[in-house]
């Protein structure tokens, strides 16, 4: 029990400096200086052993329960309503990069878990995505650090020239609060590069708030796609004649959604009325509250996860996890540019007809 309580309390006394600098320098993150700081950390801690145990609780069930309060962000009746019309580009981007990442995987032999795991980042919500699909596919420490590396590097890159890009492109406001939610991975860099926007062009949150509402519409993939590949990895393991859903599902999955739903129906009930102000105030802060844990939750899991990591390992082996990901990174964005465009003549002539 001490072997394992050490590293949490480690984990948790690291992660506060990463959080710190994550809040300091949004476009990195606070989960991408959490992997620097365990791979650092890594090189000088001694009497690994009875940190061991506790580490690897942090990498592998705090980063669940990570997953599940990310479910308290959900509010499903807004994204729905809001949501719903940028599905189209979504199914597309999200579409586009597994079939990159599958197809690449193959022709430059890169290991089918780290593809998975960019091909997952890159197209629904990076960070997030690879913290939920990695239990499923039973990713290795390195595997998650060399994913969530190659996600950050990209997604900086975006939020640093999308908003010269979008005014290159001749972006409406909502045009390009399309083109960041769909085609920006992490949230953190997502609001980065809206929020440029909102500046450059003075208008208040609005691309911000509706970028952020396509990211969370994208974030909701993350359900369907872990239970695919919860599925497909049990019957590729295992005889299909002693294939069961309930030993594979991932319940932590469940609870995320149990998550989005409690969520939505609160919200509900305090858009209606039905509760007090005051008890309305005290439940948005809960939420907000479960919000920042899962984020912080989210920085812990990293460290461990850098704490874990084989530096060595993962400078020698990273020129293809890069390939692979700035070509599901170029993927989505040229998808989401072309759909744009596409849509936009098609909505265009719908217009035309039923003026005449």
């Amino acid at each position: 029990m001490n072997s394992k309580l050490n590293g949490i309390i480690l984990c948790l006394i690291l992660a506060l400096p990463a959080w710190k600098l994550g809040k300091e320098f949004p476009v990195v993150g606070g989960p991408v200086f959490g992997i620097i700081i365990g791979v650092i950390i890594a090189l000088i801690l001694k009497n690994r052993a009875k940190f061991d145990i506790g580490i690897s609780f942090v990498s592998k069930k705090v980063l669940q329960y990570a997953v599940i309060l990310l479910g308290f962000g959900l509010n499903l009746q807004t994204v729905i309503s809001v949501g719903s019309s940028s599905l189209p580009i979504i199914i597309s981007t999200i579409s586009i990069s597994l079939i990159v990442a599958y197809i690449l995987a193959k022709f430059i032999n890169i290991p089918t878990k780290i593809a998975t795991l960019i091909g997952v980042g890159s197209s629904i919500c990076g960070g997030s995505a690879i913290a939920a699909t990695a239990p499923v596919i039973d990713a290795h420490d390195d595997e998650i650090a060399q994913a969530i590396s190659v996600i950050f590097l990209f997604n900086v890159i975006a939020a640093l020239i999308f908003p010269t890009l979008g005014d290159i492109l001749n972006f409406s406001n909502k045009g390009f609060a399309l083109f960041a939610g769909t085609a920006v991975n992490d949230t953190s860099s997502v609001t980065a590069a809206a929020s440029a926007w909102d500046s450059i062009h003075n208008t208040g949150t609005q691309v911000l708030d509706s970028a952020t509402i396509v990211k969370l519409t994208r974030t909701l993939a993350i359900i369907p796609i872990t239970l695919f590949l919860a599925v497909y990895n049990s019957k590729k393991n295992s005889n299909t004649k002693n294939f069961s859903l309930k030993k594979i599902f991932p319940m932590f999955i469940l609870y995320f959604i149990l998550a989005s739903i409690i969520t939505t129906i609160c919200n509900y009930f305090i858009e209606v009325g039905i509760i007090t102000e005051n008890i309305s105030m005290i439940i948005n802060n809960v939420f907000s509250f479960l919000k920042h844990l899962s984020k912080f939750f989210i920085i812990m899991a990293m460290v461990a996860i850098g704490l874990n990591t084989n530096i060595k390992k993962l400078i020698f082996s990273g020129a293809k996890p890069l390939t692979l990901g700035f070509c599901c990174w170029l993927a989505v964005s040229l998808v989401s540019i072309g759909l744009q465009k596409i849509l936009g003549i098609f909505y265009f002539f719908i217009e035309l007809i039923l003026w005449i």
